[in-house]
């Protein structure tokens, strides 16, 4: 948007007379009705081409309009008229920069600043022009002297010091204008860049962002902070209590080696998404873990009945039962594997000690020798194991 008064050169220009339609138009410019000025001003353009005063108000009628491109045009003609003229290279360039032209804006702008070297503004508009077009270095030696009579020139220099990847001095003018979008962009830079400590140092700025201490909470998880990371993501929960949030505070929970409140939270987690595999799976984990078989079995078939072909359900359900010595139902899932055609060694294992402890013993004997002929040396210890079984069992069946 041009300055106030920019229009102040056609009025002092202009000798008015009672019927000129340029004279009309600029009291409906100064009565903010740029529409209804534009009309006149094409008519004293009409009348007279060469009209200075007409070109530069039409501009700025085609400005307050958001003509942009016929409203260029009308600036380029007056400084065809009149090169270099301070008002219409300022206008000029703080509408290309409003157009997302800032190459195109650099010569007029240097022009204005060139001409008024002690004013702030023309000088903030060129620096702007610089950081736009790319020449961040640059930009930021001509914001820097701005800072001190323009707010918007310290943000500017920020902007100029993070296009440098200037992290902390960027941060550092971030903090003096409390731009807090400014300082999370340059966190989201030091997590990318693997500076977590540094992104943490940022977070802690903001303890009233649930969102924030949020991420403050994960970020701490990551760095094996737990006492520290638990605050903030209780504080997540309580504000949002998403599986995501829970599932953070349930992994601060047991690197601080408190399986309790780990299960209770994976627990409330489960119960609110049901039909979440991936959630089913962990809370199973965590109880198997914990020595909870029962209750880990439990999960283990929700998640394999969300998921039939899942092969990991179906094997740590098998698991789980057979640990526990529910061998029929631990079978039942190795069976489930089998016709998925996923058997590993260690499945053939499982399935000959199963079928042994239930006393099948012909096919307890064909298991162990499947999963000698498949191991391949891998398990040693349970080769021994399997070749012992099928000796007694072989024994057994002789008498």
């Amino acid at each position: 948007m041009p300055p106030p008064g920019a229009h102040l050169l056609a009025l002092l220009l202009l000798i008015q007379t009672p019927d000129d339609p340029l004279a009309e138009a600029l009291k409906l410019l100064d009565a903010h009705q740029p529409a209804q000025a534009e009309p006149l001003l094409r008519k004293a353009i009409a009348a007279d081409p060469a009209d200075l005063a007409a070109h530069f108000n039409l501009a700025l009628s085609l400005t307050l309009q958001q003509k942009d491109p016929e409203a260029a045009a009308e600036y380029r003609r007056t400084l065809e008229l009149k090169p270099g003229l301070y008002e219409a290279d300022l206008n000029l360039g703080i509408l290309l920069l409003r157009d997302h032209q800032p190459a195109d804006a650099l010569a007029v702008l240097k022009e204005a600043t060139d001409q008024r070297p002690k004013e702030a503004r023309p000088a903030l508009y060129y620096a702007q022009a610089l950081l736009d077009s790319g020449d961040a270095a640059e930009a930021e030696k001509h914001f820097e002297p701005l800072t001190d009579q323009l707010p918007q020139a310290r943000l500017g220099l920020a902007r100029a010091l993070l296009a440098q990847s200037k992290l902390p001095e960027a941060a550092a003018q971030f903090r003096i204008t409390q731009d807090k979008n400014g300082l999370l962009q340059i966190a989201a830079l030091y997590e990318k860049q693997g500076d977590t400590p540094a992104a943490i140092a940022i977070y802690k700025d903001f303890p009233d962002d649930p969102a924030i201490r949020e991420r403050l909470g994960r970020l701490q998880v990551d760095l094996n902070d737990a006492l520290a990371a638990i605050p903030n993501l209780e504080d997540a929960v309580r504000r949002n209590p998403t599986t995501a949030n829970r599932l953070a505070l349930a992994d601060a929970f047991r690197l601080a080696k408190q399986p309790a409140k780990m299960l209770e939270q994976l627990q409330l987690a489960a119960a609110a998404d049901v039909s979440n595999f991936e959630l089913r799976m962990a809370f199973g984990r965590a109880l198997r873990d914990n020595h909870s078989l029962t209750q880990a079995a439990q999960q283990f078939f929700a998640a394999a009945k969300l998921r039939p072909d899942s092969v990991p359900a179906w094997n740590e359900l098998a698991n789980v039962l057979i640990v526990s010595e529910n061998y029929p139902a631990g079978l039942d899932a190795l069976d489930h594997i089998r016709a998925l055609k996923a058997e590993t060694p260690g499945d053939l294992f499982f399935r000959a000690i199963t079928l042994d402890k239930l006393k099948r013993r012909p096919e307890a004997i064909a298991a162990y020798q499947q999963f000698l002929s498949t191991d391949a040396g891998a398990h040693p210890d349970q080769e021994f194991q399997a070749r012992q079984r099928i000796r007694i069992i072989s024994s057994e069946l002789k008498k």
